[in-house]
């Protein structure tokens, strides 16, 4: 009689497997859960390390221009311009549109005469991004532009809208020091073109004219009347160019003026900080710039005092108690950058935000002398 062996296979029950599962799918969620966290701080620090950069670069190009508002010009310069319809700025030539604020900012007028200064407060003067911020703010600078010799050529007013440049039989040593070239009025890399700005000297005049077309082979530089900034006006208006022109030859000099606008343009999104140079199509220096505000330092030169971090200078609502009520803009000592923000989305929603503000100071060592700087 023969028996047969019963041998039992080992196995897992089903309540082992689904606690099996259970505790494989636990530690899978931990490892993934770690892996997105990985990655987010890696992006999070990416982003934080580009936006850095980004905001260093745009706050470079800002405080410079700002260091050397009025650079070349004279001291306390004041350049009375020609005011029938006061002059503007913020406008291309080449497009014939004004974008600060999707408008123009006029020339500050004083007793009917509007004036070119080295620095241009713009209060209130940009877009307003949070109502509970209120607007931004623009600022523009002027400074002569010295790595164009223009100031090498005899300017020859040859008609009311034309100035013709042509170099004299015996060029300035200053012109030719250290190996220096002149270059070619129309040259294709600093020459005149449209929507430049030049600051004429003849004898004891000063005139500021804009550039419609760009300087042809023979020096010949035209200064029609069309112009976006209002320079160029008639042969009636003081200090207009046409008014200078005469029969017999005016000669003089010029020199290339450049005015520098910085604002936030919120057309596009996100929102960014644009450079405007002269009468040329603004470009952008950094996006995400969401806030720009600034307050000034003066001095008053009559009392001996100085006019702290003042929004509106000059105005009776200065935002400084009044202590610069009546000043004019070339008795700023020195720019501060309230608050200049940048934002950073970060992987959409779930990410959030990050934020950098810059606040610094510039002295604006090219404006005023006057040793009497505010702590």
């Amino acid at each position: 009689m023969s028996h047969r062996t019963t041998k039992r296979e080992s196995g897992i029950s089903l309540l082992e497997m689904v606690v099996s599962m259970a505790i494989g799918l636990i530690v899978l969620g931990g490892a993934v859960q770690i892996y997105i966290q990985g990655v987010s701080a890696t992006w999070t620090v990416t982003q934080r390390a580009e936006m850095q950069q980004d905001f260093r670069a745009a706050s470079n190009i800002l405080t410079k221009d700002l260091s050397l508002a009025g650079a070349g010009m004279s001291l306390g310069a004041a350049i009375p311009l020609p005011s029938t319809v006061t002059p503007v700025y913020g406008c291309s030539q080449t497009t014939g549109s004004c974008y600060i604020n999707g408008g123009s900012v006029a020339f500050p007028v004083q007793s009917t005469t509007a004036f070119l200064y080295g620095l241009l407060p713009g209060y209130n003067a940009g877009p307003t991004l949070l109502t509970a911020q209120g607007p931004t703010d623009a600022v523009t600078v002027a400074y002569m532009d010295n790595n164009f010799y223009l100031d090498c050529y005899t300017a020859t007013i040859t008609s009311t809208t034309t100035v013709t440049f042509s170099l004299p039989g015996t060029t300035s040593a200053n012109c030719t020091a250290n190996g220096n070239t002149i270059q070619s009025v129309n040259d294709s890399a600093v020459g005149l073109t449209s929507g430049d700005l030049v600051l004429f000297t003849f004898g004891t005049t000063s005139i500021v004219a804009e550039v419609t077309t760009g300087a042809t082979s023979g020096g010949v530089v035209t200064f029609a009347a069309n112009d976006v900034m209002k320079l160029n006006q008639a042969s009636t208006v003081s200090n207009s160019l046409a008014n200078k022109y005469s029969a017999t030859p005016v000669t003089g000099f010029g020199q290339r003026l450049l005015l520098i606008s910085y604002y936030i343009e919120n057309s596009p999104t996100p929102p960014r900080l644009m450079q405007q140079v002269s009468g040329h199509t603004p470009i952008p220096v950094a996006e995400n710039v969401v806030y720009l505000k600034l307050t000034y330092d003066l001095f008053n030169t009559s009392t001996n005092l100085p006019a702290v971090a003042c929004n509106n200078p000059g105005a009776a609502t200065d935002g400084c108690s009044g202590a610069s009520t009546g000043l004019l803009p070339n008795q700023v000592t020195k720019i501060n950058i309230q608050n200049m923000a940048m934002d950073s989305t970060l992987m959409g929603a779930q990410g959030g935000y990050q934020r950098m503000d810059l606040v610094t100071s510039v002295s604006a060592r090219n404006l005023t002398y006057t040793n009497s700087y505010p702590n």
